[in-house]
């Protein structure tokens, strides 16, 4: 065939853009997937090694976190940001104290055998934590200032607990009416040098020494079982947990836990300690508005999604 009768055949490649199987989109939003699910998995990880003490700190930090509120903040070089001062401590109650400390004897293995020898309960000014002594097994020595190592494991678990606490602490030593038999020492001096071995044990297990407020003994003027002076459990060692000047009063906290916050008193009836009738009305109004900003927002964006899809008509 001549070279003139030769057809010369053009073919035509389009060029598709979507990269099609072969294209690398998918490839970001997997590597996104991927970042995400490892921020996650952190986050359950960092969220295990944190104390129950914090974690409810962090709880409640985020309860009442407002994006608007914090949106504004500003963090300028040189000064230090911690978290801890953004987060609303803990109230310090007595279950929060009986959970972390039964947490930390059932790990030391002491928690049954002790169990009925700790008393937890909020008192003027704080909260209580007694160790006491019952019969046939005592945390002193006889007559001495001597801890037995029940008592060692016991004071090792509250040191552990309080140590995450921010209170200063008091310590009272009791003893029991049984007049001490001793030719230099009373009861007040026993008492007063207990209290003082169990203020040295706290401190050996960690405690801030700095955190002491006092170390008194009373003798036997504050009985625990007052129609039987000399039971067992008037001896004992009163750990009190005080309560921040600046913080509520822990038996005010407890009734306010207590009570339902939703319930109001009926017409006629009394309302409950430490619920007055403006303080119901100011929480209903709170209510009310809450609600109306929502229904606003919302009322906004369905606006907002008629215009973008009237864009499109």
């Amino acid at each position: 065939m001549s070279e003139a009768v030769r057809k010369v055949i053009i073919k035509k490649v389009k060029k598709r853009h979507d990269g099609g199987h072969h294209g690398g989109s998918w490839k970001v939003a997997y590597a996104d997937f991927v970042t995400a699910m490892m921020a996650f998995f952190l986050l359950l990880w960092l969220l295990s090694m944190v104390s129950d003490d914090k974690r409810i700190a962090m709880a409640e930090y985020f309860k009442s976190f407002s994006l608007f509120k914090e949106s504004g903040t500003n963090f300028l070089p040189g000064s230090a940001f911690v978290i801890a001062d953004h987060i609303k401590k803990a109230e310090l109650k007595p279950e929060n104290v009986a959970a972390a400390l039964k947490k930390a004897m059932k790990k030391k293995g002491g928690g049954e055998g002790a169990s009925d020898q700790v008393l937890i309960d909020a008192i003027d000014g704080g909260v209580r934590i007694q160790i006491v002594d019952k019969e046939g097994s005592p945390m002193f020595q006889l007559g001495s200032a001597e801890p037995t190592e029940k008592a060692r494991e016991i004071l090792a678990s509250v040191a552990e607990v309080i140590r995450e606490q921010d209170a200063k602490i008091a310590i009272e030593g009791h003893t029991d009416a049984a007049p001490f038999r001793g030719d230099q020492i009373t009861n007040w001096e026993l008492s007063t040098n207990r209290a003082s071995a169990a203020r040295r044990m706290l401190e050996t297990n960690g405690f801030d020494p700095s955190r002491v407020a006092r170390v008194v003994g009373y003798a036997d003027t504050e009985l625990l079982i007052k129609d039987q002076p000399k039971d067992p459990q008037n001896r004992r060692i009163s750990i009190i947990l005080l309560q921040p000047k600046d913080g509520p009063p822990v038996a005010q906290g407890l009734k306010k836990d207590v009570r339902t916050s939703f319930q109001q008193p009926q017409p006629g009836q009394q309302a409950q300690p430490g619920t007055s009738e403006p303080a119901v009305e100011a929480a209903a109004d709170k209510e009310n508005a809450m609600k109306q900003s929502f229904q606003e927002k919302k009322e906004e964006m369905k606006k907002k999604k008629r215009d973008m899809v009237g864009l499109w008509d």
